[in-house]
């Protein structure tokens, strides 16, 4: 027993010798990080939680990253149901005429959405951007602003978007920060890195005008785990990478802006996800969509609603660190009544321990309640006093 208590003492007294060690290694590698970059930023997906950041609030021209709130918004529209991937998309002489990045679609040529997302997250098609903003909102201008208008219900302050597709504007600038958020904005539909984590396809395949596609970002070839998202580059804002990967369980969220060669670029993202992956874990606790519970609706075609996860929820530690006595609160939004469009935030889920706020993620509706009419509200009046 004297032994098994000595090798305890010792073990404590190891541990508190190398614990400053192992924190002033840890110093180090983050200092290393993104030293040749303007601005920088690691997130983990699930919660939201900056895992490193370099000057990551500076407003900066994003590129080609700016086609991250455009394929949100594409699949905002698909999960809505509004837009379906066999949907034929017609390319306006407007939407041809794009320089820069393109897939050379020519004026009146269609599409399905599909290929356009293909040409948007692996090319970078800045033709095929306008013909899905076109498309979507009638005008690029009048989707311009669904997309300023998403970054406000985001609640990103430093954002403001000129065009759908990053081409040089007066204006138009976001930040590191601003673009993570986004970016987990987007990843909610797990549908995008069917496409973004394509390496090579065609477009128009078997035809004279084939198009081989290549994604820009070389990571998802070759870095294990990464599956999007996306590059951009300008000379104004230079070498940039939004990038993701998902490694046992946990992905996490990388973003570079003006890098000053390629290599640089994809040199940073890879020690930014060694980092992440060798110090920190998940514990996921909900996949998005799982019903949590039904409740009562006010004046609706239905009495109840089922309220859904709005998103993956997870809790994140260091390495070795464990997740015991976490609590679980929900706070609902008070008076539910309809109409209720599917979507719209009933709750919020707060994961706590030891008074302290983990995570917090919406709770939202998993379908449309419409409003009840008279008839339906007279019946229910009959029904309650057949009950006594």
């Amino acid at each position: 027993m004297k032994k098994f208590k000595g090798f305890i003492v010792l073990s404590i007294l190891i541990s508190f010798l190398f614990a400053p060690l192992a924190q002033a290694a840890e110093e180090k590698q983050q200092a290393e990080l993104a030293e040749q970059s303007s601005s920088a930023i690691v997130i983990e997906r699930d919660t939201g939680q900056v895992l490193f950041e370099k000057n990551s609030h500076e407003k900066l021209p994003p590129a080609s990253m700016t086609k991250i709130m455009t394929m949100l918004l594409i699949m905002e529209q698909i999960d809505k149901g509004s837009l379906k991937y066999e949907d034929m998309i017609r390319t306006s002489e407007n939407a041809a005429s794009m320089g820069g990045s393109q897939v050379f679609l020519e004026p009146g040529e269609e599409m399905t959405v599909t290929d356009m997302l293909k040409a948007i997250a692996i090319a970078s098609g800045n033709d095929a951007s306008v013909a899905m903003a076109e498309h979507i909102a009638g005008t690029e201008d009048e989707f311009v602003k669904m997309m300023n208008q998403k970054a406000k219900e985001l609640g990103l302050e430093n954002t403001n978007f000129m065009n759908s597709n990053g081409l040089p504007a007066a204006e138009h600038y976001t930040t590191a920060h601003d673009l993570a958020i986004i970016s987990k904005e987007l990843l909610k539909y797990e549908d995008i890195t069917k496409f973004t984590s394509i390496y090579e396809d065609y477009l128009r395949k078997g035809t004279e005008k084939e198009f081989w596609l290549v994604n820009t970002n070389k990571l998802v070839k070759f870095y294990p785990g990464v599956d999007g998202l996306k590059t951009g580059f300008t000379r104004e804002a230079m070498y940039c990478l939004t990038a993701t990967a998902e490694k046992n369980g946990m992905r996490v969220i990388t973003i570079i802006m003006g890098a000053p060669t390629p290599k640089e670029r994809n040199a940073q993202i890879t020690a930014m996800l060694d980092y992440s992956f060798s110090q920190y874990m998940t514990h996921p606790m909900y996949e998005r969509d799982y019903l949590i519970e039904e409740i009562s609706v006010i004046k609706g075609d239905k009495k109840k609603v089922p309220v859904l996860t709005s998103e993956s929820i997870s809790l994140l530690t260091k390495k070795g660190e464990n997740i015991d006595d976490v609590v679980e609160r929900i706070e609902w939004k008070e008076d539910v009544r309809a109409p209720i469009q599917k979507g719209d935030t009933l709750g919020t889920l707060f994961l706590e321990k030891d008074g302290k706020v983990l995570s917090e993620s919406p709770l939202v509706s998993g379908e449309d309640v419409d409003s009840a009419s008279w008839w339906q509200l007279f019946k229910r009046v009959l029904s309650k006093f057949g009950a006594n």
